[in-house]
């Protein structure tokens, strides 16, 4: 009987040793040369995306407006989910809600949204090596789990800024930024440049709203411009996220035209908004989600201008009488001359 028991036993231990030597790796996993097993891209995706807005949160019509919708076609089309979070001040609470969101596992990407973001991104990219982050409107170099998506938008204000000049009566038009810094001050470079290349008399006046809601301020956005129009600005432009609100109400109530940014503005006020200067911030969040999905994730930075279709105006859908056809003609002579390099747009303000 104890023979019979050692025989079983040893053809047993034979079966399982075969078996084991013999077995592939489970679905969704790769053996390297090593023997060690690496969790491949297909079998890893959760199809779970987390995003931390800019000062404003949603709502905004323009730059957090813009991700948000990106992010919506990819629930459509690609069937992630995302998780949001919209802080009241981005600066000082992002960091944790990023970190929060990475600590958990449960995310193929975190999406930073705006060029404040760039310290917190840095850090919880740093804390979380093998969590990937997405970084909107600002450069992180030196993190493989980190990519960038920025826009030229000198360029796509160079367009409106034109538009600027061919409307106004006055030889006078306005910008409002909502915080000074490399970024904002791109769009002002832009403007000014555009409408210099149709009237170099033009005067371009320049303000910005400052403080600690700088792109939540409506109205200290109205009281700023209702000054550049006292000052005989016929035309004001803005790139102050949600405290365009206020530019918008003062250039209705003043009887002159204003330019939105980022998304389309145009229907906020119709007829008194000419166009809106459109960063296609959905297509690049959607682009990334996408890739990310698909194993195509890199640290590189992806920057979109004229060119790439990355920046420009919206249709003119409300304003195309007024501006006329000759003008839009000649924007769009312009745009060429932009995507083939015959005009090249400084990112830089003159003097600053």
């Amino acid at each position: 009987m104890r023979k019979i028991l050692t025989f079983l036993s040893i053809m047993a231990t034979l079966v399982l040793f075969v078996a084991c030597g013999n077995s592939k790796p489970a679905e969704g996993e790769q053996k390297k040369d090593g023997g060690e097993k690496q969790v491949a891209q297909s079998a890893d995706v959760k199809k779970n995306i987390a995003v931390v807005y800019s000062t404003g949160g949603k709502g905004d019509k323009s730059f957090n407006d813009a991700v948000f919708h990106g992010l919506e076609k990819a629930k459509a089309e690609l069937g992630i989910k995302f998780s949001e979070y919209e802080p009241k001040n981005a600066e000082s609470e992002a960091k944790e809600a990023l970190e929060k969101f990475a600590e958990t596992g449960e995310y193929d990407l975190i999406i930073g949204v705006g060029f404040t973001m760039k310290e917190s991104v840095m850090a919880a990219a740093t804390a979380y090596p093998d969590q990937k982050f997405a970084i909107v409107d600002e450069t992180i170099t030196g993190l493989p789990n980190v990519t960038s998506l920025t826009f030229k938008e000198h360029e796509g204000s160079f367009l409106v800024g034109a538009l600027a000049a061919m409307m106004s009566k006055t030889g006078t038009i306005g910008f409002i930024g909502g915080m000074e810094n490399p970024v904002i001050q791109k769009f002002e470079a832009g403007f000014a440049q555009g409408a210099k290349y149709i009237n170099p008399n033009i005067k371009v006046l320049s303000v910005y709203i400052g403080g600690s809601n700088a792109f939540n301020d409506p109205a200290s956005a109205k009281t700023k411009t209702e000054t550049l129009i006292q000052q005989k600005a016929d035309v004001v432009y803005h790139a102050a996220g949600g405290s365009g609100a206020g530019v918008f109400q003062a250039a209705k109530e003043k009887n002159v035209y204003a330019i939105g940014v980022d998304s389309d503005q145009d229907d906020i006020v119709p007829g008194t908004i000419l166009t809106s200067m459109m960063k296609y911030v959905d297509v690049a969040t959607f682009n990334i989600v996408k890739d990310t999905l698909e194993g195509k994730f890199t640290n590189e930075h992806h920057e979109f201008g004229v060119k790439e279709n990355g920046v420009g105006t919206t249709d003119f859908k409300n304003t195309k009488d007024k501006i006329g056809e000759a003008n839009i003609k000649k924007l769009e002579e312009i745009k060429q001359d932009i995507s083939s390099g015959k005009i090249v747009v400084s990112p830089t303000v003159q003097g600053k």
